[in-house]
């Protein structure tokens, strides 16, 4: 419905009421009281009737006081409060702010400002001190900047702008549209402020991202003697937690108990979330442990405490002693797995809340254990909750849209990703980019940028991870000039400036491609000290490339930022030992150990009927370990009969006898997993393998073989992007 411009509309000549008769006749009318008695629509309707039966409802008290409990009642219903309206036939000024009011509470608050438009041109009244705190909360709501400043506009016209309600409601609004510099001039304005304005101002910046700001709001609230209730500390303990200033949450704290301000539910779960969020678990267990009353929001809190310092035991513990574990503590518990790394134990624990009944899985259940399906390629789980999102006909939402692609993309299922993307006929950024991010993972650079150029005619605008998702596009393609046409025209063209991650991603593409010393100079060009990604992304090149100089700078440079980054180590050690340089693959190694670090063992992964297989280099644990090795045996034999020769500079440690060397590479964790495949999957099926680091160039070597060889499909992924290999040839054309 269009909203006519308020600014359009010429204020009456007069801001008071018109004499008119409407004083309270009938205030005591017996009918009348037994609307407050009314708790169903049903009720009022036989009132209703009554009233006009017996001409009760002309009288425009009365008939408001009908009205009110139509629209504001627990039982309200605004389809029957303005049919109500509509048989008035005078209404007065407090029927319409009832009617304003209810729809800017409403899910529509845009018809609060119709029936405003409506009250100018059909009525003699003219909006009064109540009218406006309504209005402004609709435009709020609609975050309407340029309508809420025309109300503004209005309240000082009418001589209204010293009216502490309505300046607490613009405080809000311009808040809630983003402009906390309009805000807090209105409230530094103002001639005289209640504790609704302090609150309404530092609740704003806590909202608005500058929690440092609400705690010297706070601060000088004392200093002016005004006395803070336990809105103002909800706001306080929540700035606490942004900044995670333990130390003045603690201070708060005592504070409170000093002041004597009421101890709600409400406020000390406030508290013990600030304590969580600054890494106190201690504090927050003693406050919970003592409190007198726990609702579903103190226990979550605690769990979530617990997962975020990585006790999940504790976290598992406080889960199990829940008094009821409503949804939302299975998902705090499934999201902290997830989120920490841990897919394994959300699935498991998503398994569990299927077989417990006490709660049913909703839209944030099933994008966290989406997540955890992708990051362990665990696609037929993954599968079950896109036709369990079907059978309960959950309304395909962004986010999980967004999830599902994200799920079919890193389990190796570029297709049903796409049919899932063209099934929803909204799409917002994060959508777009993910198809994006799909496409790239799996190496189809070209058809990324169709897709982003597709995006662009769908007037979505992309945003940093757009960008981000574009570049990595780009770098696994091989698409050098491409990457830079688009890494240039960020900030030209999109207004969105590069960040550290998208020129990590454009000194991938250059050092990829083999332009080391361009990669160089962009990084020392950069206008932000480089970060230990952009240091990493030049490191990974010099691997490529085998420049040990370049590489060696580059690893100090990221060793200063991160000096536990044993991922820089191996690196370095893998340049060393391709060039033969054991003695200071040695004395890295050595240098590791001194300082406590460990090389990340390789794990592949792979789901057979549900159930994920996950295996380690020379691992013999598998119940299945003897068909398994069995295989390989097969396999290494029928790749010698067509003239394979295990490629030695892969093998990434001193080892002086040739049949151990191949002995060693035969052992990699892919290769276990792909003989596993090949004996546990039927001959139709592709075999879908998820390694945790970048697969090596002769289990890259032997994966093309053995698919030409067996006649199958083999899905790889690794911590950088898909290998599909098909009938001996790889869908990274050997660029990786």
């Amino acid at each position: 419905m269009a909203i006519p411009n308020p600014c359009l509309v010429s204020l009456p000549r007069y801001a008071s009421l018109p004499s008119q008769r409407d004083d309270r006749y009938f205030a005591n009318h017996p009918i009348l009281s037994l609307i407050d008695q009314c708790s169903e629509t049903k009720q009022l309707n036989q009132i209703h009737a009554q009233m006009l039966r017996i001409g009760l409802f002309f009288d425009p008290f009365s008939a408001s006081r009908l009205l009110a409990a139509a629209a504001l009642s627990s039982f309200s219903s605004l389809d029957y409060a303005l049919k109500v309206f509509d048989q008035i036939p005078h209404p007065n000024l407090y029927s319409w702010n009832t009617l304003i009011r209810a729809y800017a509470s409403s899910s529509n608050p845009h018809h609060s400002l119709l029936i405003f438009l409506r009250m100018l041109h059909q009525s003699a009244y003219f909006s009064d001190k109540f009218t406006f705190p309504f209005l402004i909360k609709a435009a709020s709501e609609l975050e309407d900047l340029f309508t809420g400043k025309v109300f503004h506009g209005m309240v000082i016209k009418v001589s209204l702008g010293s009216d502490v309600f309505i300046l607490n409601s613009l405080i809000h609004f311009y808040a809630k549209c983003g402009e906390l510099g309009l805000g807090y001039r209105v409230f530094v304005n103002m001639p005289r402020r209640d504790v609704v304005s302090w609150n309404s101002m530092i609740t704003a910046f806590v909202q608005g991202g500058c929690p440092e700001e609400a705690l010297q709001l706070f601060r000088e609230m004392e200093m002016e003697n005004v006395k803070p209730n336990h809105i103002t500390m909800l706001g306080v303990f929540s700035a606490c937690a942004k900044k995670s200033d333990l130390e003045f949450g603690r201070w708060v704290h005592s504070y409170i108990e000093r002041k004597s301000i009421g101890e709600s539910l409400i406020l000390r779960n406030a508290m013990l979330d600030m304590y969580t969020k600054c890494g106190s678990v201690e504090d927050a267990k003693r406050l919970f442990d003592n409190m007198p009353e726990k609702d579903i929001v103190s226990w979550t809190t605690m769990l979530v405490g617990y997962a975020k310092i990585g006790d999940y035991d504790a976290a598992r513990g406080i889960f199990d002693a829940m008094p009821n574990q409503d949804i939302a503590a299975w998902n705090a518990l499934i999201s902290a797995y997830e989120q920490c790394g841990k897919p394994k134990e959300a699935l498991k624990l998503f398994h569990e809340l299927q077989l417990s009944k006490t709660a049913k899985p909703d839209e944030v259940t099933l994008v966290s254990t989406l997540s955890a399906c992708a990051q362990l390629g665990a696609m037929d789980l993954g599968g079950w909750i896109h036709v369990y999102i079907k059978k309960q006909r959950m309304k395909l939402n962004c986010h999980l849209t967004t999830s599902l692609i994200d799920m079919y993309c890193k389990c190796g299922d570029l297709q049903k990703a796409l049919v899932v993307f063209h099934s929803v006929e909204r799409k917002d950024v994060f959508v777009w980019s993910a198809m994006i991010a799909g496409l790239a993972m799996h190496g189809h650079g070209k058809d990324a940028i169709d897709m982003f150029l597709k995006m662009q005619e769908a007037k979505i605008k992309p945003n940093a991870v757009t960008f981000t998702n574009i570049l990595c596009a780009c770098s696994h393609a091989g698409l050098v000039e491409e990457g830079r046409t688009f890494f240039y025209s960020m900030e030209l063209v999109y207004g969105v400036l590069p960040g550290v991650n998208h020129y990590a991603c454009m000194v991938d593409i250059l050092g990829r491609a083999g332009l080391l010393e361009e990669a160089l100079e962009l990084i020392e060009e950069m206008p932000m000290a480089p970060a230990a990604s952009v240091w990493g992304a030049l490191l990974g090149a010099c691997t490529i490339h085998d420049n040990v100089e370049l590489a060696e700078r580059a690893c100090g440079c990221l060793l200063k930022l991160e000096p536990r980054n044993h991922g820089a180590y191996v690196l370095l050690s893998n340049i060393y030992a391709k060039g033969g340089k054991w003695d200071r693959v040695s004395g890295l190694r050595k240098l590791m150990r001194d300082v406590g670090l460990k090389k990340e063992p390789g794990c592949s992964s792979i789901e057979v009927d549900g159930i994920v297989h996950e295996f380690l280099v020379g691992d013999n644990s598998h119940p299945s370990s003897k068909k398994i090795y069995a295989k390989l045996d097969e396999i290494a034999a029928r790749l010698e009969t067509i003239g394979y020769v295990p490629n030695k500079s892969h093998l990434l440690q001193l080892v002086e006898e040739d049949d151990v060397k191949e002995q060693a590479l035969l052992l990699h964790s892919e290769k276990l997993a792909i003989a596993f495949g090949l004996i546990s999957t039927g001959q139709s099926q592709p075999i879908r393998i998820v390694k945790n680091l970048r697969v090596c160039g002769d289990c890259h070597s032997v994966a093309k073989l053995v698919s030409k060889l067996y006649d199958r499909e083999i899905f790889l992924r690794d911590r950088y992007r898909f290998h599909h290999f098909r009938e001996g040839h790889c869908s990274c054309m050997d660029y990786w």
